[in-house]
């Protein structure tokens, strides 16, 4: 059951993409294991840091000492890889729903991945694309800064309070956070951290919008 409160309200949403919307695990573990193992590096460790990072911020903080170009090298060939496997990319429960509820309402994808990736992941699982695309080419830093949340919000014309981000991640939630932004955590990365509200997959949470412009967000 998702932790109290049971209702949020709020004026707009700012939706992560992996593991909020889309389940890419199995792309994501098969790329990192590669990757670490040529690196010797445990592949636990990395997928720990990986998930809702840009690639390439996650090679700078396994390989301090590394230069920057080389791990904007391996994050090209990475994407290159992420975006001819879509095998076993599904939709988090409950987010096919979600999106269709949310047409016409104030919506927008943020998300480390780069554009094209965006489009394949979500058209693999099905999910139509949020009228708004905040992407890694959006922002100069990528989560846990909080940028892709504050452009995400300015782009809606919210300010960041007025808005709710859904998120999973460490990274995610964190640049959430530093945008001021309410979090509503999904699945069991996010219950680690401390968010306005927990949900485990996105067939709980329903939204209605209001007369005044506020939605309010159901988890049950």
């Amino acid at each position: 059951m998702p932790a109290a409160p049971l209702t949020l309200t709020t004026r707009a949403l700012l939706l992560d993409m992996d593991g909020t919307l889309v389940n890419s695990d199995a792309v994501v573990e098969r790329c990192w294991a590669r990757w670490a193992e040529r690196h010797g590096i445990d592949p636990a460790e990395a997928l720990r840091l990986a998930h809702g990072r840009q690639g390439h911020a996650t090679m700078a903080a396994l390989l301090p000492d590394r230069p920057a170009e080389l791990n904007h090298a391996d994050n090209a060939r990475m994407l290159a890889e992420e975006k001819a496997d879509v095998e076993g990319v599904v939709p988090i429960p409950g987010a096919a729903a979600l999106l269709t509820a949310l047409a016409g309402l104030p919506h927008a994808l943020v998300t480390s991945a780069d554009e094209p990736l965006a489009r394949i992941r979500m058209a693999a699982a099905g999910l139509p694309l949020p009228p708004v695309l905040v992407t890694a080419e959006s922002v100069g830093a990528g989560k846990p800064d909080p940028e892709g949340f504050l452009k995400g919000a300015a782009a809606l014309g919210f300010a960041p309070t007025d808005c709710l981000a859904l998120e999973d991640s460490s990274a995610g939630i964190a640049a959430a956070v530093a945008a001021g932004v309410p979090v509503l955590g999904i699945g069991p990365r996010a219950a680690a951290h401390p968010t306005a509200a927990h949900a485990l997959t996105l067939e709980g949470v329903t939204v209605t919008p209001n007369g005044d412009g506020t939605l309010t967000v159901h988890l049950t």
